[in-house]
């Protein structure tokens, strides 16, 4: 494939903004004239090597902000929204997408804002709701993807609360017995903690000042509730404040946000910034060894592996993903150039649907995106008990992986022919490109179709190359 261009103007106005410097102090510091300077930043001039080198020796830049971040995503969630077949005749070229992510990212996010209030109003016609009969109905986001857009656009990195949360936990210098901590932070405001046989995993009564926490959980489980609880009760301004600047919709969005936030600050407590980098370079990522070293779970150290996006101590870049036994992806986040589909499931040619049938089990999977792009792929199940015979147990595979030039840093790819053979992968089949793919659900939108009664191959139809 052919080297792709870096089209990265908004991000270089940005980083010139966060600087504080003018265009010809900026062109100077990084060699080329305020000419050129002025084409790159509208996206009239693709960044030349010479300048990402420039910004990294000059400012000290991880570069890989300029080539992962809102703009793919952006991008992925526009092919995915205009893979509706309402678009069909007018699709624009993937060149166009790329261009109004960079250059009118408000624009691009407005579109898909009106794309999702057509969606739900197909929904609820299709479903013969009558929610648009009432005075109350509304064509916005439902508070749950108001929430989740939120921290898909912030790289699910909130850089204050993860400091907040590393320096609760590292006080004094050093990392804590984290549990300890934390029961001494709330006694500290009269608040009691106990553990009881209850079946709920957390209740907290402010009357009495009371934190009642379950024995049926797992200790990681236990630990990070105890944890959230304190993210609730001791660090309310800074997630209010937070809050503020994220201006939701809706009461019901900013309380969603609001528990979101809390839970990011227990994971970040848990597995403090620095100390769980150092820990995951020096295990080389060995997820069973990292949550025996934290005392969390495997499924909380994947996803922290996937926020470690700090500026300046970037770590590998990740994708995490968790589904349930439907399919249906109940968490996501990526810091590569692989994004997930807002709506629906992921591909099913993905390794993390095979993991329901190896319980306990890492499976190991090398794919390719219909980009060209390599990625070493990592899947397990993550079961959660209830705690007592009757009680449910929620079953669910998570998937983790980067792009296959990180793969030597993961103790995961030893014994692996990482220049051998690549599964062929997608994200969705509206925009998945493969013509013969036998797992393929419906066609893809941006190709012609041909159908012959007189033959069948792997699907009922032709896709046209």
């Amino acid at each position: 494939m052919p080297t792709q261009k870096l089209y990265a103007g908004a991000k270089l106005r940005e980083i010139r903004a966060r600087l504080s410097l003018t265009q010809k102090i900026f062109a100077e510091k990084l060699g080329v004239s305020l000419p050129y300077l002025n084409q790159m930043e509208n996206n009239h001039r693709p960044v030349s090597a010479a300048v990402v080198l420039a910004l990294a020796q000059e400012f000290g830049l991880d570069v890989t902000e300029l080539t992962v971040g809102e703009s793919e995503r952006l991008v992925s969630d526009m092919r995915e929204a205009l893979a509706d077949p309402v678009f069909a005749a007018t699709t624009p070229p993937l060149a166009d997408l790329r261009l109004a992510a960079s250059n009118a990212p408000a624009l691009a996010r407005a579109f898909l804002d009106l794309h999702r209030a057509y969606r739900q109003t197909h929904e609820r016609l299709a479903s013969l709701d009558e929610a648009l009969g009432r005075e109350d109905a509304s064509l916005r986001p439902s508070p749950w993807e108001e929430v989740r857009d939120f921290f898909h656009y912030c790289d699910n990195y909130i850089d204050a609360v993860d400091r907040a949360a590393e320096h609760f936990a590292t006080q004094g210098g050093a990392t804590q017995d984290i549990t300890r901590t934390a029961i001494a932070a709330l006694e500290k405001r009269g608040i009691s903690v106990s553990f009881t046989d209850q079946p709920e995993t957390r209740r907290y009564d402010p009357t009495t000042k009371r934190l009642t926490l379950s024995n049926r959980t797992a200790g990681p489980t236990q630990r990070f509730q105890l944890l959230l609880q304190v993210a609730l009760l001791t660090q309310n301004e800074l997630i209010e404040a937070t809050l503020d600047l994220a201006r939701f919709a809706t009461p019901e969005a900013r309380d969603i946000a609001k528990i979101g936030l809390a839970n990011y600050f227990s994971g970040a407590a848990l597995l403090p910034y620095r100390a769980f980098q150092s820990a995951a370079l020096q295990t080389r990522h060995d997820l069973e060894r990292l949550a025996d070293l934290f005392g969390a779970s495997i499924e909380q150290v994947a996803h922290r592996l996937s926020t470690l996006q700090r500026p300046g101590a970037k770590g590998i870049p990740f994708f995490f993903v968790r589904v349930d036994q439907a399919g249906t992806i109940t968490k996501r986040h990526s810091a590569t150039r692989l994004q997930f589909a807002r709506f629906g499931g992921a591909c099913p040619l993905w390794n993390v649907h095979r993991a329901f049938e190896s319980p306990g089990q890492f499976l190991r999977q090398l794919a390719e995106t219909p980009d060209g792009v390599k990625y070493l792929c990592l899947s397990r199940d993550v079961s959660k008990p209830g705690g007592a015979f009757l009680a449910p147990v929620k079953r669910y595979a998570i998937g983790l992986g980067c792009e296959v030039q990180h793969a030597p840093q993961l103790v995961y790819a030893d014994g692996l022919d990482l220049k051998g053979h690549f599964e062929p992968i997608g994200i969705s089949c509206r925009i998945c490109e493969r013509p013969a793919c036998h797992q393929r659900s419906v066609p893809p939108l941006e190709r012609r179709l041909k159908v012959d009664p007189d033959r069948r191959g792997l699907l009922p139809y032709e896709i046209a190359e």
